[in-house]
C-alpha cells in the first residue's frame, strides 16, 4: 500500500518567532522521518491553495478578511496570545488547507487508499472565528467539508487524537449529527475548555 504525501517547501516558511514551539524545524524532522520510514511507500505530491468555498464552508467571510487584513508585509502580527503571523503564514495556511481537501478528495475517488498531509499551520483549535493554539484555519473541518460535499458520503468521522483537545473541530460540528467527532487528550492541558 501507497501513502500519498502531501508536503510543500512553503509551510516552512510560516514561522511565528524564534521562541515559538510550532516551528518549520517541526515539518522539517517529520518529513525526514516519513522518508527514512518509508523511502518507496510515497506518492509525493505538492498541494495547491484551498479555495475560497472550501474555506467558507467552515469560517465565515468577515474571520477570513480579519485574517487578510492582518497580514503583515514583514515582522509578525499576532492574532491572538499564541498565534502570529509572518508574510508567508497565510499561504501555508491556505496549503495546509488544500493539503487536507486533495487528501480527503483523492481518497473518495479511490486514487489512494491513505494520506498523509505533511503541513503548518496545524488546524484542530481554530474555531468557526476564532484562530488559536498556533492554527489559522480548521484544516480538519475544511476536510470534513469537502467530504460531504461528495454525493456518496452521508455521515463523516473524526478521530482526534492529541495530548490537546481538537476544541475547534468540535466546535465547528457540535450541532451537526452527519459529523462525529472524538478527541482523546489529557486534562488539564491546552485549551482548557470543553463544548457539550
Amino acid at each position: 500500500m501507497k501513502t500519498l504525501y502531501l508536503s510543500h517547501l512553503d509551510c516552512q516558511r510560516h514561522e511565528m518567532g524564534d521562541y515559538h514551539p510550532e516551528c518549520p524545524q517541526r515539518l522539517q524532522y517529520i518529513d525526514r522521518a516519513v522518508h527514512l520510514a518509508l523511502p518507496d511507500q510515497l506518492i509525493l505530491a505538492r498541494p495547491e491553495p484551498v479555495a475560497d468555498s472550501d474555506l467558507l464552508r467552515v469560517h465565515p467571510k468577515a474571520f477570513l478578511e480579519m485574517l487578510e487584513g492582518l497580514s503583515p508585509q514583514q515582522g509578525h502580527a499576532f492574532v491572538d496570545a499564541d498565534v502570529s503571523m509572518n508574510r508567508y503564514s497565510l499561504k501555508a495556511a491556505r496549503l495546509a488547507a488544500g493539503a487536507a481537501v486533495q487528501a480527503t478528495q483523492k481518497i473518495l475517488a479511490g486514487q489512494v487508499d491513505n494520506a498523509f498531509c505533511a503541513v503548518r499551520p496545524p488546524g484542530h483549535h481554530a474555531e468557526r472565528d476564532n484562530a488559536m493554539g498556533f492554527c489559522l484555519f480548521n484544516n480538519v473541518a475544511v476536510a470534513v467539508e469537502a467530504a460531504l460535499q461528495d454525493p456518496t458520503v452521508e455521515r463523516v468521522a473524526v478521530l482526534d487524537f492529541d495530548v490537546h483537545h481538537g476544541n475547534g473541530t468540535v466546535e465547528i460540528f457540535q450541532d451537526r449529527p452527519e459529523v462525529l467527532v472524538c478527541s482523546s487528550f489529557q486534562h488539564p492541558f491546552y485549551p482548557g475548555r470543553f463544548v457539550h
